[in-house]
């Protein structure tokens, strides 16, 4: 079955979508089956991937809402093995009609269960809050990536964020790990971003990603023309920190599995 992993981040403009977008193109070119599920209502990874979410007939809002089987809400792009269930603007209201309805937090896991076993990968776009939404994005994902912005107030709201994760563990009884914690937009020419990728590794210790996401005008750039990095400019520095994220994760991964392959031989 797939490895369900939300990007996830309260605090805004720290690169999710930019992470998601670009981490599933590359898993997806490694030979890996990839769904990227945008639940943002600002549906930037689903515009961003080439698609408008006006023109789309269904969208995340009619599989949470309205129980649309997932197979009429996916959308596939243009990358071989690389899926899509994109997001519009009436995604926004679905967070007030989940309130009323029965399992509201399991909306998104119950919606993703049934196509599971055709992915290797279902990454999951969460939007910058920590409303239903997000919490059926928590609720869903087996792993969370957090990517943390190089520059001031980076560990601002990561305390939240974790206060979260063990109430979900607690509560709703998923057992949620964390991935890792992914410097982004980091300039090795700033002291700031040096101080502040030193102080994510010390409060994060053994949680953070070896691969760190430069600041990259070409992945700025490669949204504008419905692209991934890859699809763009893969030689560019930030579409090497893309394809090394992505060979780090499967790595990590199949130790993972062959790890639990000995213990249970």
């Amino acid at each position: 079955m797939a490895k369900i992993i939300s990007v996830v981040n309260q605090k805004g403009g720290t690169g999710k979508t930019t992470t998601t977008t670009n981490l599933a193109a590359f898993l997806a070119a490694l030979g890996k089956y990839v769904l990227l599920v945008d639940l943002d209502p600002q549906a930037n990874a689903t515009s961003g991937l080439g698609f408008d979410p006006e023109n789309l007939e269904k969208n995340l809002y009619h599989g949470l809402a309205e129980d649309s089987y997932p197979e009429d809400v996916i959308r596939r792009t243009n990358l071989f093995g690389y899926d899509l269930i994109p997001a519009g603007g009436d995604l926004a209201g679905a967070a007030i009609e989940l309130v009323s309805m029965p399992e509201r937090e399991f909306r998104l896991y119950n919606l993703l269960h049934r196509v599971r076993t055709n992915y290797d990968y279902i990454l999951i776009d969460c939007p910058p809050s920590l409303g239903l939404l997000t919490i059926n994005g928590l609720a869903a994902a087996d792993e969370i990536l957090v990517p943390v912005q190089c520059e001031y107030y980076a560990l601002e709201g990561l305390g939240q964020l974790l206060k979260t994760v063990n109430l979900i563990q607690d509560n709703l009884g998923r057992d949620l790990r964390i991935k890792g914690a992914l410097l982004t937009m980091f300039d090795k020419r700033n002291k700031l971003s040096q101080q502040v990728a030193k102080e994510v590794r010390l409060h994060f210790p053994g949680h953070v990603f070896d691969s760190v996401i430069p600041r990259c005008i070409r992945l700025a750039e490669a949204p504008s023309f419905g692209k991934t990095i890859f699809q763009h400019e893969p030689a560019s520095p930030g579409g090497r920190a893309y394809r090394q994220l992505a060979e780090e994760i499967i790595k990590m991964d199949k130790e993972g599995s062959d790890n639990l392959n000995k213990t249970i031989i």
